[in-house]
């Protein structure tokens, strides 16, 4: 379902809006320049903010959380217990910002949904004196999460692709179907850089590494506002860097960690993808809330970095300055200090920057240039949205053709009319999934034959293996909040692995047990599991997470493990099926990697998938079979020991296995590894400058070849080494990567331009700089398989480098006729 956008990105479709009562005692300002689109944004913006009360302006600093009525009828306040109830009739004569997830909250029809938040838009335009409507958001981590929409896989799914141009179709595609509909506003992407796998939410987050989790996000910005859909960047900064995993959790991490590893993938969305909403952080590092600390809001995100865009408040996030937080004692001061900031938008609901803001302004303790810095950049970006122009109509195209004052009955005939989940969707959803399924270990046993020489009787076993939302994560709309509405049904097809599996293996007689739940202790089913799979030629053993929120998942936002073990009883049960004798293939749909055990040298294959979404089993059974060759790669490293966290593949030299520790970090399966039904063959570096200033670059070439007989994708990936900084670096870090797809015999050359900027650091003065020295560009198959590399020197001076610097490397592909 898509929607035509004009140029202001406002949907063209027609509509009315009802009469309005004016605030009384004030003026009603249907005309005024605010209204006119051949003024600028910001020119519409200033003349408003001149005719508006206080009041009026910070109405627009707010939202509200509704849900949208499943009967057509108007949104309702949702109740969370983490607020007090909110009184429309009061609030809305003055305006409101913005709607909070009014298809999100609960399960409703996408036509009808979407026209009773066109009724809402015209009561909230209607009702206040500058016909000003609200700005529309909605969670879209794994797809626009709403009833009836693609559920996708998830982030951690996007960085196995390493294909941010495959990421930005997808985000485009979830941006079209969230404005077919009235939506405005998207909270993603996640561009948190895992630090400690143990974090729940380490399934919303696209990997451990700042340069792919910056190209990657970056591709899903840009997707989103190709729909006219404002993507928000979260958390900024440091969520993700708690201590010991723990959600929302202090950190403890240093100004260097801040400035090379988490701040890289925001500087390059903000930089490139025209990204026009951040959203800060919970957590506060070394004492400074992300909500109230300036330098960081305003001084590096719009001083430094240009960001011109609105920064939205993480839910209830204003407010936890002064329950979580204790850096203020009241409401009105923690407005104050996020307004002061730099936070401009209190979400999900109001509740410091209404009475107590307005309270804090009238004593003088807050000044009410921060409401209109912070209203300004509002309604300038209403004003980009369409949303001020004086033929906005709130019917999205989903709508035309629907009469104005429509009745129930004229809801009742909409529903089922709009399908948020079309077979282009689906096809697309496959792709990413296909393409984001990992191949760890292969003894030779996969590809399963799928015809006449398949396995007679195949075993599936595992708390995986039959259960239908195995695929999703804790964002997707079934888990998120259709498991609060049992009755409901799910709203897509969700095929198991079983069901997969039977048609990906019509020959085949696959047999199924349970064996254990995801998370209990008990081990009563291992019985049947064990007896099947002595009886099958081959067992494929379904394992990983249940995702859910706050404690009722094994993965998800709250859900954070207390070691890497696989959950519950999976490994005993892991265990138990490799004594049997029988080849055991490996399957996992998780939102974060484990430990495996005895798998990793025993097991016939290891195929790991990261919550894959609605086609997710499809692609592992394509994958199983081969009729789809595995070219996905480890966004994040699989552990060998479940208690070695945290670790990470950019540690120092410190970090890695030594003789002074008993612990070994090591992980069974490096970050960016990934094996192919093929074999590839890399040779003939040339390094055609390996000598050059701090300010120069460097370009070498090699060649990749498909040695063996079938098709397959082999990703090149670049790391830089640094032997000898004036602070301590990480063995070495990604600075580049592509993708090659080839043919049986068929030979890529790659051209590589590398700019000296790529060594920048952050150095003892805090200050980014690139030093003279000796270096190593590692041509590698991943982070633990470095198949080239090239030695090569800076020379000159210390270079001071800034936020203009280049982030990126040239790469060039050729396709060659014949090996050279």
């Amino acid at each position: 379902m898509t929607t035509n956008i004009d140029n202001a990105g406002a949907p063209t479709a027609a509509g009315t809006t009802d009469s309005v009562t004016p605030v009384s005692g004030t003026t009603d300002h249907r005309t005024g320049p605010w209204h006119d689109p051949a003024l600028t944004p910001e020119a519409r913006a200033d003349a408003l903010i001149a005719a508006m009360t206080l009041q009026e302006k910070t109405a627009q600093l707010v939202g509200v959380w509704v849900g949208a009525s499943d009967e057509g009828g108007e949104v309702a306040p949702f109740q969370h217990d983490m607020e007090e109830a909110v009184a429309l009739d009061d609030l809305l004569p003055h305006g409101l910002g913005q709607l909070t997830r009014p298809f999100g909250t609960a399960p409703v029809d996408p036509a009808v949904g979407a026209l009773s938040l066109a009724r809402t838009q015209e009561r909230i335009a209607g009702a206040n004196r500058f016909g000003i409507p609200a700005l529309a958001h909605e969670e879209c981590l794994a797809g626009f999460a709403a009833w009836g929409a693609t559920a996708y896989p998830v982030p951690l799914s996007w960085g196995a692709t390493f294909h941010p141009e495959l990421v930005r179709e997808m985000a485009a595609a979830i941006g079209r179907d969230m404005r077919s509909v009235g939506v405005h506003q998207g909270l993603a992407p996640v561009l948190d850089v895992v630090r400690d796998a143990r974090w729940g939410r380490v399934e919303e987050t696209i990997g451990e590494d700042p340069y792919l989790v910056g190209t990657v996000a970056t591709a899903y910005v840009r997707g989103l506002e190709s729909a006219g859909v404002v993507a928000t960047l979260k958390h900024f900064a440091g969520y993700s860097a708690s201590r010991a995993g723990r959600n929302l959790a202090p950190v403890g991490m240093g100004a260097r960690e801040r400035a090379d590893i988490i701040l890289p993938p925001f500087e390059m969305a903000v930089r490139e993808s025209g990204v026009r909403s951040v959203m800060h952080a919970y957590t506060d590092t070394d004492g400074i809330p992300s909500a109230a600390d300036g330098q960081l809001l305003t001084g590096l995100l719009r001083d430094t970095w240009g960001f011109a865009g609105t920064v939205v408040a993480d839910y209830f996030g204003i407010a936890f300055l002064k329950t979580l937080h204790g850096v203020a004692g009241t409401f009105g001061e923690a407005a104050g200090a996020a307004l002061g900031a730099g936070v401009d938008v209190e979400l999900p609901t109001v509740k410091t920057f209404g009475g107590p803001l307005a309270e804090a302004i009238a004593e003088g303790r807050v000044p009410e240039a921060l409401v209109d810095r912070a209203v300004r950049r509002v309604l300038v970006q209403k004003a980009q949205l369409g949303l001020l122009d004086a033929g906005w109509r709130p019917k999205p195209l989903v709508l035309d053709g629907v009469a104005d004052g429509s009745t129930g009955a004229d809801s009742e005939a909409l529903r089922g009319t709009v399908r948020l989940d079309t077979e282009e969707n689906r096809a697309l959803a496959r792709r990413v999934a296909e393409q984001a399924v990992v191949l760890l270990r292969n003894d030779g046993t996969l590809p399963l034959a799928a015809g006449a020489g398949a396995p007679a009787r195949i075993a599936l076993v595992g708390p995986n293996a039959d259960t239908p939302t195995a695929v999703l994560g804790c964002y997707a709309f079934p888990v998120h909040v259709g498991g609060q509405h049992p009755d409901t049904p799910l709203g897509i097809e969700l095929p198991t692995l079983r069901e997969a599996c039977a048609a990906q293996f019509p020959h085949s007689e696959i047999v199924t047990a349970r064996g254990a739940d995801i998370d209990g202790p008990e081990t009563g089913g291992f019985g049947e599991a064990v007896d099947l799979a002595r009886g099958a030629d081959l067992v494929i053993l379904a394992l990983g997470d249940r995702a859910g929120l706050f404690g009722r998942g094994t993965s998800g936002e709250g859900c954070d493990a207390e070691s890497l073990a696989l959950p519950g009883v999976q490994q005993q049960l892991l265990d138990a099926l490799l004594d049997t004798g029988t080849p055991v293939v490996v399957t996992l749909l998780a939102g974060r990697p484990y430990a495996l055990g005895r798998a990793v040298d025993e097991a016939a294959a290891i195929v790991q998938s990261f919550f894959p979404g609605e086609e997710g089993t499809t692609a592992i059974a394509s994958v199983l079979s081969g009729r789809t060759a595995p070219s996905g790669r480890l966004p994040v490293g699989v552990p060998r020991h479940p208690g070695s966290q945290p670790a990470t593949y950019l540690a120092a030299r410190l970090g890695h296995s030594s003789d002074v520790s008993s612990v070994d970090p090591t992980p069974a399966y490096g970050f960016g590894h990934g094996l192919t039904y093929t074999a590839f063959e890399w040779s003939d570096l040339v390094v055609g400058c390996g000598r050059t200033s701090t300010e120069g670059e460097f370009t070498l070439s090699c060649t990749v070849r498909n040695t063996g007989a079938r098709e397959g994708t082999e990703v090149v990936q670049v790391y830089l080494h640094d032997p000898v900084a004036s602070v301590v670096q990480p063995v070495q870090r990604l600075i580049g990567y592509v993708r090659l797809g080839l043919d049986p015999g068929r030979t890529a050359r790659v051209r590589m331009t590398v700019p000296a900027d790529l060594a920048s650091f952050t150095g003892r003065e805090g200050h980014r700089i690139v030093e003279p020295g000796d270096l190593e560009l590692r041509l590698s198959a991943s982070s633990t398989d470095t198949r080239l590399t090239a030695r090569v020197t800076l020379t000159g001076p210390v270079r001071t480098v800034y936020h203009t610097r280049r982030l990126h490397m040239g790469i060039a592909t050729e396709i060659l006729t014949d090996a050279p």
